[in-house]
């Protein structure tokens, strides 16, 4: 089923082993299943298809990367080009995913007891739990370490206090993997499996322009009582930063998907329609931009492979996965709203998937870090100054 020309330019096809091959195709062939014809509808509905749920589940792409737990145990590559699929169809639905696996899955199987990942891990490889992951705050979104929500020690369980806020799954939750301050330990940061029993409550946020398929929630933790046997094994913002390094690199693999459907949509649509008696693509400036697109993505391709390799390795860095984040995301919303030009009128109807990627983006290029807090990751990493923070010379 491979790749055409245009997709794969560098022939990156051929550096990929045969099962991140099949692993790829079978995903695809599912989008365009099960995916394609509906997503339009589902967006403007702001439906999320949890239908959807148990067949991604059986494809595996649910913690693709965890060995043993019912899940896939997939190279880091794999999981990059399921990404990709999904997010060719749409950034909602690879964020339902990118928050259960990446998020709220690793969170456990990184930090959590034997007892905690066989509790739960096999029940979200299954979809029977999908999970969501509480860091950001109303207030506190890329200065996660200023949270004020709080988790107090009484007796053999953690009473927790606080508000979470842009909670993708949120509402479709059973559990919540929550971050909040310990007074107790001096006001270091933990982790915690927060159960739906355990009564947090997931408002959802309505009115959005993005993500309309995937389901966005507050949290609200009043007094909710959390056994002391879901506290996860880590402290401080290591926690949350390494899950956030999952989620980024994945989403740096996502957007190309998203990247191609908008430029493959624009090609056709240029080579179609008609003016001054020629195809529009016969135009200077319209073969101009789609071949910046196209470069675009084949830079993109190509840092991503080359990242997953690294991180198959145990190699890759935090700045790494920045730069891919960072670089692929305004490559991916840059390449939406091209197309979008390029359709003209027809841009901006639901027919097109072009206005939808674009509007979507426009919450991928905010959140698991901001494009600024990348740069400025990587301003500190390349002068050994940290500009986000009071600067400390000693």
């Amino acid at each position: 089923m491979g790749m055409n020309h245009l997709e794969d330019f560098y022939q990156i096809d051929e550096l990929l082993t045969e099962d991140e091959r099949m692993v790829r195709d079978s995903v695809r062939q599912f989008v365009d299943r099960e995916i394609m014809p509906n997503i339009s509808d589902w967006f403007e509905k702001g439906h999320f298809p949890a239908h959807l749920t148990k067949p991604m589940a059986e494809l595996g792409i649910f913690g693709a990367t965890i060995k043993g737990y019912g899940c896939a145990g997939l190279s880091s590559t794999a999981y990059g080009l399921i990404m990709t699929e999904i997010e060719r169809a749409d950034s909602g639905l690879r964020s339902f995913v990118s928050v259960q696996g990446a998020l709220a899955m690793h969170a456990i199987n990184a930090y959590g007891t034997e007892e905690q990942k066989q509790r739960f891990l096999p029940k979200m490889a299954s979809g029977e739990i999908i999970g969501c992951f509480g860091l950001t705050e109303p207030d506190f979104g890329s200065n996660p370490g200023g949270m004020l929500t709080t988790a107090r020690k009484d007796g053999n369980s953690y009473v927790i206090n606080g508000n979470k806020m842009w909670i993708t799954n949120g509402a479709i939750s059973g559990l919540a993997i929550v971050w909040a301050k310990m007074p107790d330990e001096g006001g270091k940061i933990g982790g915690f499996i927060v159960e739906r029993e355990h009564g947090y409550k997931a408002p959802e946020i309505e009115r959005k322009f993005s993500l309309r398929a995937s389901n966005t929630s507050e949290l609200v933790l009043e007094d909710v009582r959390v056994p002391a046997k879901n506290r996860l094994e880590i402290t401080g913002l290591r926690g949350p930063i390494g899950c956030l390094f999952q989620a980024r690199y994945g989403i740096s693999w996502g957007v190309i998907g998203a990247a191609q459907a908008c430029f493959t949509e624009a090609l056709n649509y240029a080579k179609s329609r008609i003016q001054f008696d020629r195809p529009i693509a016969g135009f200077q400036l319209v073969q101009a931009k789609l071949v910046k697109m196209h470069q675009e993505i084949t830079k993109a391709q190509l840092l991503a492979w080359r990242l997953g390799r690294l991180k198959d390795e145990g190699r890759a860095t935090i700045q790494q996965v920045s730069l891919a984040k960072m670089n692929n995301v305004a490559m991916a919303l840059d390449c939406a709203r091209v197309a979008r030009d390029i359709l003209g009128g027809s841009g901006i109807t639901l027919e097109y998937s072009c206005g939808r990627h674009m509007m979507n983006l426009e919450s991928v290029i905010t959140y698991e870090g901001t494009d600024d807090i990348h740069r400025l990751i990587l301003g500190e990493h390349i002068t050994g100054i940290a500009a986000y923070a009071g600067y400390n010379p000693k």
